[in-house]
């Protein structure tokens, strides 16, 4: 199964991805981000593209890397990958369903306010790229062939995670960890994150 977190930048897709990796046994998260960056430290400045998802080599990479890993891995393969383009979308996750592979797919929403003030706590403001990107990505996430639709505005990401546990069927271990170790776990997330 592939568990896919979509939503706007600032939704919580990565911490909500580790937070079911930590509680989920045997699952893996496989960011997709990693295949956009490889192309474009690879090519030469002059055919770089601002966004790595308008090349075609990028939606097939993380087609051929998904189904590779839904045939050969028995758990649960976890996405964090922000995708609003219904084309894109469908490149790779439309092929996969075709293929037979399970994905439960997951937009997690909020208002533009709470979007914008998650992006402060992590050290990006108004006009950085991010932020620029709300409203085009809350205006292609609305339409209902990105759902199932999480409203995260006023939710915890324990909360987030256990509704996509429930909606996916997925059984979480307890989590035994103390608030600090919490803490400490969702900041170390956040700054294996930060691309330098």
């Amino acid at each position: 199964m592939i568990i896919w977190i979509n939503g706007a930048f600032g939704a919580g897709k990565t911490q909500t991805a580790y937070e079911l990796h930590r509680r989920l046994s045997g699952s893996f998260v496989y960011d997709p981000e990693n295949a956009g960056y490889f192309i474009r430290s690879n090519l030469p400045r002059s055919i770089v593209k601002k966004d790595f998802q308008d090349f075609p080599m990028w939606r097939e990479c993380n087609y051929s890397m998904l189904s590779a890993i839904a045939t050969q891995f028995e758990g649960t393969c976890i996405v964090p990958m922000t995708i609003v383009n219904k084309q894109y979308f469908d490149e790779i996750v439309g092929r996969l369903r075709n293929d037979g592979v399970n994905i439960c797919h997951f937009s997690l929403l909020a208002t533009k306010e709470v979007l914008l003030k998650r992006l402060r706590s992590r050290w990006e403001g108004p006009q950085s790229w991010a932020a620029k990107q709300i409203d085009r990505c809350l205006d292609g996430l609305s339409d209902p062939c990105f759902a199932f639709h999480l409203d995260t505005s006023h939710l915890t990401i324990d909360e987030v995670v256990a509704q996509i546990a429930e909606m996916a069927g997925v059984e979480l271990q307890p989590d035994s960890r103390g608030a600090l170790k919490k803490k400490a776990d969702r900041v170390f997330t956040q700054l294996k994150q930060l691309r330098i």
